[in-house]
């Protein structure tokens, strides 16, 4: 029996020395102006959400889901919001009926005030002025005295002069408060309108669907949960295009630049590589991620970067595990310095 137990781990300690050996003779040898890194396949994702409060009645879709733009993702109660269009809609109908009335003419109570009060004058106006020529006729045969003939004449161009602002009264009635009347009735519709149309937008808020395509990641919410606006119903992320987060050391930091060439590999699909781009560079240095390596690498300062890929198939998934390729020779040294400080993310 110990004899056997010997064999077996003769054969093992051969076995493990066989691959060890094997692997260390088929190791790639490192590839020359390369800079290899490993992160994290990341997801662009967006939070969907409603922009009126309501109690969710229909939640057609689940986790997993593909979607594709315009598709309904949830649908408020609306019986509300209707009722709120159809109120407007009256409002809207009443203004229209009063400024047509105010085209037509049918205010003008003022107007007519003002046409009496020109007529009285007029008339006021007329007497004075013969009251004044008989007094005119009478001096002029000694029969009336000078002050007799001087407050008639006077008299007749005071009833003149209220004439004339009467009459001028009466024309600003007919244009000034007929401009006036009709430029508040349109005022008051368009008002009426724009409500209208508010309440018309807010109805279609309680109807949400999908912005992009993409795949639903989490369902937020669930059926008949009220909801306020700015609460994420459902989670997208977009598959077709996904990113590398990956960390760069300070000292290669000169080799990248914005916009070059990347090759990625997964242990997923081994031999397989999938080709990207630099996309963001952050301006400013961060300690190592703690999951990313050892104590002795997470004190090292790093500069974030962003990796994009095409990902038509879905191979790729959020979370994956993945290293970079990035070829620097065709990069001249500081030509990165400006694309470092892009921004950050």
């Amino acid at each position: 029996m110990k004899r056997i137990v010997r064999v077996i781990v003769l054969l093992a300690v051969a076995t493990a020395a066989g691959i060890f050996l094997y692997r260390r003779a088929h190791r790639k040898p490192p590839v020359p102006n390369e800079v290899t890194l490993s992160g994290n396949i990341e997801a662009h994702e967006s939070l969907v959400s409603f922009q009126v409060q309501g109690r969710i009645v229909d939640l057609p879709i689940e986790e997993g889901q593909q979607v594709e733009p315009g598709t309904l993702l949830a649908r408020l109660e609306d019986a509300d919001y209707r009722q709120k269009v159809r109120i407007d809609e009256a409002a809207v109908h009443v203004q229209q009926s009063n400024l047509a009335l105010t085209l037509a003419g049918t205010r003008d109570q003022e107007v007519k005030a003002a046409q009496q009060s020109m007529l009285d004058a007029q008339a006021d106006m007329e007497q004075k002025e013969l009251d004044n020529g008989r007094a005119q006729r009478l001096f002029a045969k000694d029969e009336a005295t000078a002050q007799e003939r001087d407050q008639a004449a006077t008299a007749a161009k005071r009833a003149q002069a209220v004439y004339l602002a009467a009459q001028q009264r009466y024309n600003e009635a007919v244009e000034g408060s007929r401009k006036e009347d009709i430029d508040i009735s349109r005022a008051s519709l368009n008002e009426a309108n724009q409500s209208l149309g508010l309440s018309r937008v807010n109805l279609g808020y309680t109807v949400l669907r999908a912005p992009l395509a993409g795949v639903v990641t989490v369902r937020e919410a669930e059926l008949g949960e009220v909801v306020s606006p700015g609460t994420p119903v459902v989670t997208l992320a977009d598959l077709d295009h996904l990113w590398l987060r990956a960390y760069i050391a300070e000292p290669d930091l000169t080799r990248i630049r914005w916009g070059q060439a990347a090759t990625v590999t997964t242990d997923a699909y081994p031999g397989k590589q999938y080709q990207g781009r630099i996309s963001f560079i952050s301006s400013s240095a961060e300690f190592t991620p703690k999951s990313v390596q050892t104590y002795k690498e997470r004190v090292t300062l790093v500069y974030r970067i962003k990796i994009d890929l095409d990902n038509p198939n879905h191979e790729l998934k959020p979370g994956m595990p993945a290293d970079a390729h990035i070829q620097w020779s065709a990069a001249p040294q500081g030509s990165s310095s400006s694309a470092s400080t892009n921004g950050k993310q």
